[in-house]
Order: C-alpha cells, then sequence, then structure tokens
C-alpha cells in the first residue's frame, strides 16, 4: 500500500477542521441567530461635562457599527424590530483634552475621546445581554485643529469601539 505523504496530510486536516467545528476567522459566534438591527445611535455627548456635540457623528457612528457586524458575520440587517440580535444606545461623550505639556506649560498633545453607552440584546441566547459603556481616544498634536485630523481620529476611534463591541457581542471565546 503506497499512501503519499500529501495525502496522510490531507486527511488529518480534514479531521482536524471537522473536530473543531465551524471556525470563524473574526472569532465571530452568533449562535442560532439570524439577523441583527442596529438601532439610531442618538447623540447625548453635550449633555456630558465637558463635552462638545459633533454634527452627524450619530449617522456615522450607526453606520459604522452595521458595517462592522455585516463584515464580520453571516447576520443579515433587519429594519422591522424582529431581530435576533438588537444593539442601541447612545453616544455619551465627545471630549477634548490636554494630554502633555512643553517646558512652558503649553499643551504639546490634545486627545480626542468619543464613548457610546450600548445595550445589547440577544433573543436566541439566554444570559447574553449586556448594557456597556465602551470608549477609545486618538492623540494628536496639539497645534493641529481638530478639523484637520477629525476624519482619521473618527475612523481609528470608530474601527475600535465597534470591534469592541463586536467582541463583547459576538466573540466567544
Amino acid at each position: 500500500m503506497n499512501i503519499s505523504k500529501n495525502s496522510i496530510l490531507v486527511v488529518v486536516l480534514a479531521l482536524f477542521a471537522s473536530g473543531c467545528g465551524v471556525y470563524n476567522f473574526t472569532g465571530g459566534n452568533v449562535g442560532t441567530a439570524e439577523t441583527f438591527q442596529v438601532n439610531y445611535f442618538q447623540n447625548y455627548a453635550s449633555q456630558s461635562p465637558g463635552s462638545t456635540f459633533e454634527p452627524g457623528m450619530d449617522r456615522d457612528f450607526t453606520l459604522a457599527l452595521q458595517d462592522r457586524i455585516q463584515d464580520q458575520s453571516t447576520l443579515t440587517l433587519v429594519n422591522n424590530g424582529n431581530a435576533d440580535l438588537l444593539y442601541e444606545g447612545e453616544i455619551v461623550e465627545y471630549r477634548i483634552s490636554p494630554m502633555t505639556a512643553t517646558a512652558d506649560q503649553n499643551a504639546a498633545q490634545n486627545r480626542l475621546t468619543i464613548a457610546v453607552k450600548v445595550r445589547f440584546y440577544n433573543n436566541t441566547k439566554e444570559d447574553a445581554d449586556f448594557d456597556q459603556r465602551f470608549s477609545f481616544f486618538f492623540d494628536y498634536d496639539a497645534n493641529l485643529q481638530l478639523a484637520t485630523v477629525k476624519s482619521e481620529a473618527h475612523e481609528i476611534i470608530f474601527e475600535r469601539i465597534t470591534q469592541d463591541i463586536f467582541n463583547a457581542s459576538l466573540a466567544d471565546w
């Protein structure tokens, strides 16, 4: 009997893969869920002391979270209020703070911090719901106006926050 090394390797890999079940490289585990809904995240940041209001950020964040879940899962986005997974919440902080100082006590760096409060409901799995705050920041040179780095800052912050929300809701390690 002449069995090649490649044949043995294929069999071993097939057994390994079937023994591990279905693996998703994003780490997402949707269980029996098939649909998700992301309700519009209202921007209440200006109600938090020291925070300011950034117009349009509520729409941008809502879309970023929808995109993250669609890109990293097999779930279908619905807007009919009858989803297996429901995400809702508010933007609660949008703050610019000086971070480091120069020798003459001027700010050398500023930090933009965005925080979002998320309520997640999983209608297919008990004890998976949560109500949690997620935040991240972006540091930039104090000599720059926020307007010059805002697009990059929002992209980096939204990427991190939406990934953290995805991990909290669907990464079942």
